[in-house]
């Protein structure tokens, strides 16, 4: 039985007051026994995250690494610098990296190793775009997306994958429930070809999760939780959603 997971990706939203408002909106209420949950604000409000959430079972990550040990990477942030900052969660490969920052899954796949090597738990991104699914690519795509960004990190101690169709990210647009669960088991049988532990990794939905329709999400077989953008920055919602995953 895996361990469902909600992941808050924050993206770049939040103040110090802002923040901490939403933490103890988030500390007011019990997280299941039977679930994981983190949260992913931005590097700037880490440290109060981490701070805020130590004496909690609320973890924290962040919303990406860079792959190489520290040098002269200018804006760049290492992997062992955030584990030692207090961070558990890194994610990876995420849409809006791919596309604004042009990210090949070549990086990622770097960017992968060194997470682990810190000692990181890695939620890696994958999703096609609404121009893909239309024209029956969505799972050549994806496929494509694993073997690049997995390539060398067989055994990945905690790896997580996280499906984001792009089409449904931020746009009100959510896959079906029989969407996901469709392409879930398609990635599932993905990781068994790549030699990953399939039935042990957990699979995360990440497109427009709410409350009123993360419960229908998580009944699938294939669904492990969600990775929360906009309703991760409301504690209540974000809250129900926790709720509906346990």
């Amino acid at each position: 039985m895996r361990r469902p997971l909600v992941a808050g990706n924050w993206k770049m939203h939040g103040s110090r007051d802002s923040v901490g408002t939403l933490l103890n909106g988030l500390m007011a209420q019990s997280v299941p026994e039977t679930v994981d949950v983190a949260v992913c604000p931005t590097y700037v409000h880490l440290d109060q995250a981490v701070a805020a959430c130590a004496n909690s079972v609320i973890a924290v990550g962040a919303q990406d690494c860079w792959h190489a040990e520290p040098g002269a990477y200018t804006g760049d942030v290492a992997a062992v610098m955030l584990e030692e900052l207090g961070c558990e969660w890194v994610i990876l490969g995420h849409s809006e990296r791919r596309s604004y920052h042009a990210e090949a899954d070549a990086l990622i796949a770097a960017k992968l190793q060194a997470a682990a090597a810190a000692g990181l738990k890695p939620i890696v991104c994958v999703g096609e775009t609404l121009d893909q699914r239309e024209s029956g690519e969505a799972e050549a795509v994806v496929a494509r997306q694993l073997r690049g960004s997995l390539e060398g990190a067989v055994g990945t101690a905690g790896l997580v994958i996280a499906y984001e169709p792009v089409w449904a990210i931020g746009t009100g647009l959510t896959a079906s429930p029989e969407q996901a669960q469709q392409m879930h088991a398609f990635i599932r049988k993905q990781l068994q070809d790549l030699g990953v532990d399939a039935q042990q990794t957990r699979i995360l939905y990440g497109g427009s999760v709410k409350p009123g329709n993360a419960g229908e999400l998580f009944a699938q077989d294939d669904i492990d939780g969600a990775l929360v953008g906009g309703a991760a920055l409301k504690a209540e919602d974000f809250n129900a959603i926790i709720a509906a995953a346990g």
